[in-house]
């Protein structure tokens, strides 16, 4: 009898164990209770939001990747487009953690639109080039050559940083151009220049170097008359407020410089 009785207490016992064993394996946080979630000292995954000019796009999005490796469990998430575009989303409503323009007339369209918070910080230069097709088929070769009779130039929209540019030129050098059309942003220039449906456009010296190859660059002097100051600033309410000033600080530092550097960013003018 005593035998049966301890047999009948092992079964229970074993029966209970199994019992305890499901129940944990059927909790989907039972697993991760005690684990720690990418995302720094913190343990806590996050994203980074950036609203950046288009002309941005291929030194932002590398120094984006740069950042994430250095602090596990970010994410950086871009908006790339026209500065006046970004700005308007912006004071809209729009959330952004850190906002970099082309120029310093939307920033401080921004900053007075009351979305910047503290003072934003020029980080860069840049000046305009004309991009044209491969081999220059139009014989291209200063900014008076985009008046020939039958060339279709594309430009920037006024309110667009690289549009107020070349209306500094054209108002600098007397020289007034009859574009097909006006684009939203830079990109979209060099868009129409790629696809052939445009024989030369007004672009940033940097989008004509990204894209060597598939357009060719032509420089003139007249450009250096219309600089453009690219600041950078975080946005008033971030969500993100901490990472947005590192971010802020890694592309004012060693990093940021070198990788602006690489398609042809001027340095910050003192």
């Amino acid at each position: 009898m005593k035998k049966l009785a301890l047999a009948v207490a092992a079964v229970a016992l074993f029966a209970g164990a199994c019992s305890s064993s499901d129940q944990a394996s059927s909790n989907p946080n039972a697993a991760t209770a005690t684990a720690p979630a990418p995302g720094g000292a913190g343990g806590e995954a996050k994203t980074l939001t950036v609203f950046a000019a288009a002309s941005l796009t291929e030194s932002f999005t590398a120094l984006g990747k740069q950042f994430e490796t250095a602090h596990p469990g970010v994410t950086v998430k871009f908006s790339f487009d026209g500065s006046s575009t970004l700005v308007q989303q912006l004071t809209n409503g729009a959330k952004a953690d850190v906002f970099a323009s082309a120029d310093q007339t939307n920033m401080d369209k921004a900053t007075q639109g009351g979305v910047i918070d503290g003072q934003p910080t020029v980080f860069a230069t840049n000046k305009l080039a004309i991009a044209v097709a491969p081999g220059n088929p139009k014989g291209i070769k200063s900014f008076a050559d985009l008046t020939k009779s039958g060339l279709k130039v594309v430009v920037c929209a006024p309110q667009v940083p690289c549009g107020s540019a070349t209306k500094k030129v054209e108002d600098t050098t007397k020289v007034a151009l009859k574009p097909v059309s006006e684009e939203k942003d830079v990109k979209s220039v060099l868009t129409k220049v790629q696809t052939g449906d445009a024989d030369a456009g007004l672009v940033y010296v940097t989008d004509a170097t990204s894209a060597a190859g598939k357009v060719d660059k032509v420089d003139f002097p007249e450009s250096s008359g219309a600089i453009n100051n690219y600041p950078i600033a975080v946005v008033k309410g971030a969500a993100q407020a901490e990472l947005a000033k590192q971010f802020d600080d890694f592309v004012l530092g060693a990093e940021g410089k070198a990788e602006l550097s690489k398609v042809g960013f001027g340095a910050a003018q003192q």
